[in-house]
């Protein structure tokens, strides 16, 4: 299931809840569409949207589902019952936060990552913010590490993604495949990352992001 994504580039293919954009129809478009010009898989959140691109794409998914939980910080994939989903939508990797942020419930990461093992039988992929986190992953179980949450967490909110002195230390410490996923923002940066040892990239608001690119260019206008 991962060789195929060597050297590859992942497109996440996501809108904010209140975009027009934000439809599963769409979201499959926006994938089969990367597809068509050369992605060799999708990062995709939600059930409803991951069935509907697994109806377009032949590609692998790697799935995920964004849920905020009272009293928790951790929000990708937080718990089995939302790895089981994505499974069961058509996911052919399960991404979960690896950070060590407190978790919901009683549920540990090693839990987690055990039950998508055993009983789901796929394998996870680790979004992590740094190399304390990605050696818990890895000791878990993790077939794949992110730098997914690089500058999203208390840990690491002084650092600016894309994480590419992370990506070096992961990829000089760990066997594992190590995905260079966060600010990559031009395919110059996406060629950096492969020659700094990432196992593929992942790409999302640079190509998919319009609302978010729009509004950047629009500030920017209006600053004059």
């Amino acid at each position: 299931m991962l060789n195929p994504l060597r050297a590859g580039l992942i497109v996440s293919c996501q809108a904010p809840v209140d975009s027009p954009l934000h439809h599963p129809d769409i979201i499959a478009a926006i994938a089969a569409a990367a597809v068509k010009r050369g992605a060799i898989a999708v990062r995709i959140d939600s059930p409803e949207h991951i069935a509907a691109v697994r109806q377009r794409v032949s590609v692998p998914i790697i799935g995920l589902w964004k849920q905020v939980i009272p009293g928790s910080e951790v929000y990708i994939t937080p718990q089995f019952h939302h790895a089981q989903a994505v499974a069961e939508a058509g996911a052919d990797v399960i991404a979960i936060d690896a950070t060590q942020r407190p978790r919901p419930g009683d549920e540990t990461l090693a839990d987690l990552v055990h039950q998508i093992h055993t009983e789901l039988r796929q394998p996870v992929m680790a979004d992590i913010d740094t190399l304390a986190s990605a050696q818990a992953a890895v000791a878990a179980g993790a077939e794949v590490l992110g730098t997914t949450l690089y500058g999203y967490t208390p840990d690491t909110q002084t650092c600016k993604p894309p994480g590419f002195e992370l990506l070096s230390d992961l990829v000089g410490k760990f066997d594992v495949p190590c995905i260079c996923e966060g600010g990559i923002a031009s395919p110059a940066a996406a060629r950096q990352a492969l020659d700094r040892g990432a196992f593929a990239v992942v790409v999302g608001t640079a190509i998919t992001g319009i609302d978010i690119l729009v509004q950047q260019y629009c500030a920017a206008l209006s600053l004059g």
